[in-house]
């Protein structure tokens, strides 16, 4: 059994989505304690618990302490079984976040996967479901992966009621990814969106968002969606594609933000990125490490900087696999990522 300290290095839920998964996968027992001990309300909020209870079901797993606010979790997994299962995160906890849980291992089932989660689609504190489908999504399909994730529904603070469908077709083995040059520019493409606001809200998010890219020579072809359904918010993601790989940035809204500063942030944060010459973004470069930890052979990848949340999770993924996976060095500006998979096989 693999002991996990949930305290260690950013302290928070990644720890617990890493391991579970991986855990999923390897058929691997682990018991994972301090479980969120820095954040303001430790243990496990509704998103963790529910990932976990997902993942029981995905792979009839064996969990100890599978509680709201609970600090410690044992897990025991078996095979990952295809199949459709429904997800209810009951709150605005980010959808996501599950994905993380639950989509490596659902690329290593025994046949399709179907998900259909409902939550939070676009929440604080988590990737946008648009960025894990037009980021993640896009640079997993490089190494071999086929998913389909499709927004029925989208779901703010602190209401939800977001629904996302996720079709996870399985592989065998995931390829090497070799991300050293971007390619060639193709462009820039967004989504500003809405519910329950008046329109001219996204409206004013894309114009903003656009006019700081034009500034700096760069065009944006960003859609709008603007709608009433059961929750009410905003925000927008940008994310500009190359030849071999896609930079994304995202902002939300909230009460007594003016959404020009929305489409501002989201902007200057995209012009971040693309001005380093950096292949992935900062968020990418650690939802990135388990995939190409598992994959069959050396990946590389830049970044431009080492955040917590990367540092974390190398450390999670090299503790549960037992071994050395990833060389880092600095070369000008950016950080160099090498992984040597383990060339991990669906058995």
């Amino acid at each position: 059994m693999i002991e996990i300290d949930g305290s260690y290095g950013e302290g928070g839920g990644q720890i617990l989505r890493t391991s579970i998964a991986l855990s999923s996968l390897l058929k691997k027992q682990v018991r994972i304690f301090n479980i969120r001990a820095n954040r303001p309300k430790p243990g496990l909020a509704p998103q963790h618990f529910t990932g976990i209870k997902a993942m029981c079901d995905l792979c009839s797993a064996r969990a100890e302490g599978l509680a709201i606010g609970s600090k410690e979790v044992f897990f025991s997994p078996n095979k990952i079984k295809a199949g459709r299962y429904e997800i209810d995160i009951k709150t605005a906890g980010s959808i996501s976040l599950i994905l993380q849980t639950t989509l490596l291992p659902c690329m290593f089932a025994e046949g399709d996967v179907e998900l259909l989660i409902k939550g939070g689609t676009d929440v604080k504190f988590a990737p946008p479901i648009d960025y894990i489908k037009n980021v993640l999504v896009a640079i997993l399909r490089k190494m071999g992966a086929d998913i389909k994730i499709e927004v029925i529904r989208r779901g703010y603070y602190p209401k939800g009621g977001g629904i996302v469908k996720v079709l996870v077709k399985p592989v065998d083995m995931l390829k090497p990814l070799e991300l050293v040059d971007r390619g060639r520019f193709i462009g820039i493409e967004g989504v500003a969106h809405s519910l329950n606001l008046p329109c001219h809200i996204v409206e004013r998010e894309a114009s903003s968002a656009s006019r700081i890219l034009e500034k700096n020579g760069f065009k944006a072809d960003i859609k709008l969606e603007c709608g009433r359904n059961f929750s009410q918010g905003t925000g927008i993601t940008l994310w500009a594609n190359y030849e071999n790989t896609v930079l994304g940035s995202s902002s939300l809204g909230e009460k007594g933000k003016r959404a020009e500063i929305v489409g501002e942030e989201a902007a200057k944060e995209l012009l971040t990125e693309i001005k380093s010459s950096a292949t992935v973004d900062i968020h990418l470069a650690d939802q990135l490490i388990p995939f190409v930890a598992i994959a069959d052979g050396k990946s590389i990848y830049t970044v431009r900087e080492m955040t917590n949340h990367l540092k974390t999770n190398i450390y999670i993924v090299e503790k549960i696999l037992g071994k050395k996976i990833f060389k880092i060095k600095k070369e000008k500006s950016v950080y160099i990522i090498e992984a040597s998979g383990i060339k991990w096989r669906k058995n």
